[in-house]
């Protein structure tokens, strides 16, 4: 009985405080509300208006604001107490008419600009609406893994890190002065950046879904830009496999093969008929053979490409060097960055890269170790910190980069922190600095 009187004295204290917050009509005295915040909203037909006309000695409806002289006082103490804001008129958006913000709205990477760039319509369009020089498009695909799947949720785990990223200050009033190029601020370049969203990639039959990206790719690469005669397209991964069609699409639109610096734990050439092959040709294709087929199919040069961070073992330490080799790739391991460090790896990049050759780059988010990228499909020890990493894109400057990607981060598997999308979303934002820097 005792807990219930109780109970029953909390509940009235409770509903009187609320109505006394809320529901205060005494105008001499202050609620909590008013105390804490003022009045939120200017209505001609508030409580605070008629106070202001009271404190103004205006009383056009004498009826309804009369207040006896002994008041006033109090009431003018009260109101000299009040925060006082000066809201904008309660029809006007101007400061809210955006998709949107920090913390919610429509998703895009860093607030870019979104439309449907696989609508033929606005292929060739010269609108500069639907213009495309860089694009980021997602490519939600994870049935190619050996190992732990997930990274079809990769590229919504990216944007979703990347909201702290663009909406800054314009730099218009700086016209006359030299800024720093941002990829966000349209002031600082004329570069056309829109996030074209997600591909829709069917999880249920790996040849068209890899179809399905292919035309997505190409559909991109079809539209005119401001700067660009073939826009750069950015994809989010998604699995490893996803590259071949990235590969193939840009290939084809530049009419030769492209080289390729492939950051990774694991070197992805692995010969067919070793890794996945065997009982069906469907098989074959996956995150770890991806590259052998680039290689001959002849998406990337015979020779000169780079692998950046190996370390994961070889199914066959005799053959797979060796296969490895014949696909065109010199390798630069995780360890050596401890021997030559970030300056010795940017160097040797750089000298076999050149400035004209088109160069496409692909970050497997596993080249970092797992203290830095717990988030991924196939974790190997001993790898990359997220600064070497990014100091190592960023020293890049100056090459040809046609195309880039980001793949396998797995957000099932990630931190509470979301570190892992949190690191793929910095290497986009290298991949944007590298293609629009002058």
């Amino acid at each position: 009985m005792r807990t219930l009187s109780l109970l029953s004295i909390l509940s009235a204290v409770t509903a009187a405080s609320v109505q006394a917050i809320f529901f205060n009509e005494d105008p001499t005295t202050q609620s909590l509300l008013d105390q804490l915040y003022g009045e939120l909203v200017h209505d001609e037909s508030s409580l605070y208006r008629r106070r202001q006309l009271l404190s103004q000695g205006i009383k056009s409806e004498p009826d309804i604001f009369s207040i006896e002289s002994h008041h006033q006082q109090s009431l003018n103490a009260y109101l000299s107490m009040r925060p006082e804001i000066d809201f904008p008129n309660k029809d006007d958006v101007s400061d809210i008419q955006m998709d949107q913000n920090m913390f919610g709205g429509i998703l895009t990477y860093a607030h870019l600009p979104h439309f449907n760039c696989f609508n033929p319509e606005y292929f060739k369009s010269d609108q500069d609406e639907y213009k495309i020089d860089i694009a980021i498009v997602g490519a939600p695909f994870d049935t190619g893994v050996s190992f732990r799947p997930g990274a079809r949720f990769g590229p919504e785990a990216i944007r979703r890190n990347a909201r702290r990223l663009g909406g800054g200050t314009r730099h218009k009033k700086y016209n006359n002065k030299k800024v720093p190029i941002d990829p966000y601020d349209s002031c600082t370049h004329n570069y056309s950046i829109v996030d074209c969203g997600d591909v829709g990639m069917t999880p249920f039959d790996n040849r068209i879904a890899l179809n399905q990206l292919y035309r997505g790719q190409r559909a991109v690469h079809k539209h005119i830009g401001n700067i660009n005669k073939i826009p750069k397209i950015i994809t989010m991964g998604g699995d490893h496999t996803i590259a071949l069609m990235t590969l193939k699409s840009i290939s084809e639109q530049l009419g030769k093969p492209v080289k390729i610096v492939h950051f990774d734990s694991h070197i992805d050439t692995w010969d067919p008929k070793v890794l996945g092959g065997g009982i069906t040709d469907y098989m074959s294709l996956n995150h770890g053979t991806f590259l052998h087929y680039a290689h001959e199919l002849g998406y990337i040069e015979p020779k000169g490409n780079y692998h950046v961070g190996i370390r994961a073992p070889y199914v066959d330490s005799v053959y797979d060097p060796q296969h490895d080799s014949d696909c065109g790739f010199h390798i630069i391991k995780a360890s050596d960055i401890d021997k030559v460090g970030v300056r010795g790896i940017i160097d040797t990049l750089k000298t076999e890269l050149g400035t004209t050759d088109p160069v496409y780059i692909s970050v497997d988010i596993d080249v970092l170790d797992p203290a830095f990228a717990p988030g991924t499909g196939t974790m190997e020890v001993g790898g990359f910190t997220g600064r070497e990493l990014l100091s190592i894109l960023d020293g890049l400057n100056g090459i040809n980069l046609v195309g880039a990607d980001v793949v396998e981060v797995s957000p099932p598997y990630d931190t509470n922190s979301e570190i892992t999308s949190l690191a793929a979303t910095s290497v986009i934002d290298s991949f944007l600095k590298l293609m629009i820097a002058k």
